[in-house]
């Protein structure tokens, strides 16, 4: 699905990214792990465009990722942020952010998708929990249809009840056929989600 060859990313006189060479495979789960500082966050950026290569060649289906409209690229892969961000006064407004086409029974079947079942489209987001918020976003995200879906720490600000809830809704979007793309510092959860691991470590591949 996604596949980089030899990217670096270089800021200043630090490389935060060397010569990284991987594959993420299709309809499969795979962790970015390692300590802080490690590139992850960086390396996950790359892959729908929110930065550019130093050097290097990031490929999407075989395609370099310049060769596609960067909204609609931002379209197929899509980025659900570590802290979540709700851009609606209601459930509704908030899913139709990127499908604004969006029907209330489609809306109620996304919510299901990310396990907000029972929960009213015209509620308002200001009063969410921090887990309901997050699987929110993740709902947000999947309403156009993303192939990939990107996760930058989405469990890190959550209780464990939270946590879980999210990780389950990942599960299933992994078994519905979606390629995710998780970066974590937890390894307990990394043995749960993950098909695939990448451990990075000063911006190279450890294994």
């Amino acid at each position: 699905m996604l596949e980089l060859r030899e990217v670096s990313v270089v800021r200043g006189s630090t490389t935060v990214l060397d010569r990284i060479s991987c594959v993420l495979g299709q309809g499969r789960c795979t962790a970015l792990t390692g300590p802080s500082g490690a590139g992850k966050s960086t390396m996950l950026r790359l892959l729908n465009r929110l930065i550019e290569p130093t050097s290097g060649t990031v490929l999407l289906q075989d395609r370099e990722l310049p060769s596609y409209d960067v909204r609609a690229l931002r379209r197929r892969v899509g980025l659900v942020q570590q802290t979540p961000v709700l851009l609606g006064s209601s459930v509704l407004d908030d899913l139709r952010v990127g499908a604004p086409e969006l029907s209330v029974e489609q809306a109620s079947s996304l919510l299901v998708r990310a396990g907000l079942e029972g929960m009213a489209v015209d509620r308002t987001t200001s009063g969410l929990s921090g887990g309901e918020a997050q699987r929110l976003c993740l709902a947000r995200a999947l309403a156009v249809e993303p192939e990939v879906l990107l996760l930058d720490e989405p469990t890190s600000a959550l209780d464990a009840a939270a946590a879980h809830l999210v990780e389950h809704v990942v599960l299933a979007l992994v078994a519905d056929g979606l390629t995710v793309v998780l970066v974590s510092h937890d390894a307990a959860q990394t043995a749960r989600l993950a098909d695939d691991v990448i451990a990075l470590r000063a911006g190279r591949v450890l294994a």
